[in-house]
């Protein structure tokens, strides 16, 4: 009856949770805001949905807002809407128990999660956000009135310690929720205006009703991802970049996606003129904040872009997303792995159309994020567009600082050929002196350079391109392959053949070059790829390239040289030299000085030279030898 106020207990369930609030400690107790606000939020979309069905709502002109008032000198913070209100039995069911809950899983992750001090991450769904206000309350008070035009007024109130009261009123009261918050001691600081207002403009600056605290609008920030891309200026988007992540430059791209299935959602990405961390982007640094419905969820959501496309600053917002116990907290990853996948396609889509429209541009882009973006080596659903976007410098590039792509590329390639081929090294400068580009060189072919360590696994993730081209290390490559492509005109002509006698001698050299080496080598052999340099290290068929196991042992802290074959050029004039000397003398100890100064040489080319004392005094004694048979001296 009006005017008599009954009391209920609640369900055990509440009283455990109640328990729990009450008597923890919480280092995010400012949620109960964003709560209330969602709340409040939800019970205005709802009127408006019954407005728009033609139904008849009591006090049809109110404005649909979200009044906050703050009352110091009764410590008390009010949270009003005018939105669909309740009736005394939906009071009941919505706050006198936990919908579709009370098990025992539920409150006992509650339980364990509150020994942490901290159990903001579960709460929300079931019926249990509201309770969050017990974190600050000592009373709560609601007076509610159903938009139903007959309905009657409804108040109900608790301190939290086991029981509520109800009771109809013969007042008159507008349509809508009040909830008078009574608050404890140690939460004052929630009378606070500033504290109020940076709280929603944390987690609910994008509700799409005006949220007023004693009586100004604090959400005034536009969501832009709401509003068609027609209408939307250039600055309104710089703004709102600014805005989201603080910087002070404008962004380079915008990005606007908005999408109705088979997942609905609004997002808005955008690529930023530079990194903000100097040593690359952190894991922490990466992700999209997410909301739904214009709550805030997660703040940078790690889940929605993968890491090679961390550079991207944004939001994403969803009312498909299913929330778990608490609006932090994901039901499932299912609508979350769907708004990925398209996220991603949209963006890679946008920097084949930025690469293809405005090559000038995506270099600017390239020389920024490119290394990041190489990260996306593994994302194999994604491949093709991946590889079309990577950059490289290349030997055909006669500027430094130019790059290409794999299709242009293959443009360039020779007829039959099927390879694409790649080294990897510290600078421009110290490939083009490498000895495994001789045979490249002489033949034509281009070689792509690379400087990362992240390259290597870009090229093994690739592995193909286009279904038709191989990514192949110039080390790896098939020498057979590369004999069937003429030698360029440029190319000096070899030194003379050697005799069939000189042969055998050539033969019984490496053999003595095998014994001084030992199992330092796995073979010595006769080299095929040489024509400038007398001889390398190159890695046994089958292995991985000498990059990749250079990356391998830093990984792994291994110090230790792997073992490689040593190719020899015979057609070198020091090693013609060393012929002669062995067929006079095959005991002769320059033989033994001078493998040993082609072998440290060829690691101090591979970066394995570890100790370079040696290689030092022997170039000195041999200094010392040579200049001691100077004519000058005769």
């Amino acid at each position: 009856m009006a005017g008599k106020a009954k009391s209920y207990k609640f369900k055990a369930e509440i009283n455990q949770l109640l328990d729990i609030l009450v008597h923890s400690l919480y280092t995010n107790r400012e949620i109960f805001i964003r709560e209330l606000v969602s709340n409040a939020s939800d019970a205005l979309d709802k009127l408006r949905f019954e407005m728009t069905r033609g139904t008849e709502v009591a006090d049809k002109n109110l404005p649909l807002e979200i009044k906050i008032t703050l009352d110091k000198d009764k410590k008390m913070l009010t949270i009003h809407d005018t939105g669909i209100g309740m009736t005394g039995e939906e009071i009941v069911k919505n706050i006198g128990t936990i919908a579709k809950s009370g098990s025992a899983d539920f409150l006992q992750k509650l339980s364990e999660e509150a020994k942490d001090k901290d159990v903001s991450n579960i709460i929300g769904k079931f019926g249990v956000g509201f309770y969050s206000v017990f974190m600050v309350a000592s009373e709560v008070n609601i007076t509610s009135r159903s938009f139903q035009p007959d309905a009657k007024p409804i108040r109900w109130t608790s301190s939290g310690m086991g029981s509520f009261k109800l009771e109809e009123l013969d007042e008159p009261v507008q349509r809508g929720t009040s909830i008078e918050i009574h608050l404890k001691e140690d939460a004052e600081e929630f009378l606070e205006k500033y504290r109020v207002e940076s709280t929603i403009k944390k987690h609910s600056n994008f509700i799409s009703f005006p949220i007023m605290v004693d009586g100004e609008k604090v959400n005034t920030v536009t969501a832009l991802w709401r509003e068609p891309k027609s209408s939307i200026k250039k600055e309104q988007y710089d703004e709102f970049y600014k805005y989201l992540t603080y910087d002070s430059e404008p962004p380079m791209d915008t990005i606007h996606v908005s999408i109705d299935a088979p997942v609905q959602f609004n997002s808005l990405m955008f690529i930023p003129k530079q990194t903000f961390d100097m040593f690359g982007i952190s894991k922490e640094d990466i992700g999209l904040d997410l909301y739904v419905k214009g709550v805030l969820i997660q703040h940078k959501n790690s889940e929605l872009l993968p890491e090679y496309l961390g550079f991207i600053k944004g939001m994403v917002d969803s009312p498909d997303i299913p929330l778990n116990i608490s609006r932090e907290t994901l039901q499932e990853n299912r609508v979350v792995m769907k708004i990925s996948q398209t996220l991603v396609k949209q963006v890679l889509s946008f920097l084949t159309k930025k690469a293809k429209d405005d090559p000038e541009a995506y270099a600017e882009f390239w020389k920024i994020h490119g290394k990041i973006f190489k990260l996306g080596y593994s994302d194999y659903a994604n491949m093709e567009k991946f590889a079309d976007l990577l950059r490289f410098d290349s030997s055909a590039l006669e500027e430094e600082g130019q790059l290409t792509s794999l299709a242009e590329y293959v443009e360039r390639a020779k007829e039959d050929q099927k390879e694409i081929y790649y080294i990897t090294g510290a600078s421009r400068e110290a490939l083009q002196s490498d000895p495994h580009l001789e045979i490249f060189k002489r033949k034509g072919l281009e070689v792509l350079y690379l400087y990362d360590p992240v390259d290597e696994f870009a090229m093994t993730g690739v592995v193909k391109y286009k279904s038709d081209y191989t990514l192949t290390a110039v080390e790896q490559a098939d020498l057979s392959k590369l004999e069937k492509f003429e030698d360029s005109e440029e190319t000096e002509s070899k030194a003379e053949a050697l005799s069939d006698g000189e042969e055998k001698v050539f033969k019984k050299l490496l053999k003595k070059i095998q014994d001084i080496l030992g199992d330092r080598v796995t073979e010595v052999r006769e080299s095929k790829r040489l024509h400038d340099s007398a001889s390398c290290l190159v890695s046994p068929d089958g292995d991985m390239t000498s990059q990749m196991q250079k990356i391998l042992h830093i990984m792994n802290k291994d110090t230790s040289v792997p073992k490689k074959v040593f190719e020899v050029n015979k057609d070198h004039a020091l090693v013609r030299n060393m012929l002669k000397i062995y067929k006079n003398d095959p005991k002769d100890p320059f033989i033994t000085e001078a493998v040993e100064q082609l072998y440290e040489s060829a690691l101090l080319l591979e970066g394995y030279l570890t100790d370079p004392h040696k290689l030092v005094n022997r170039i000195q004694d041999i200094l010392l030898k040579s200049s001691q048979w100077h004519p000058a001296q005769q």
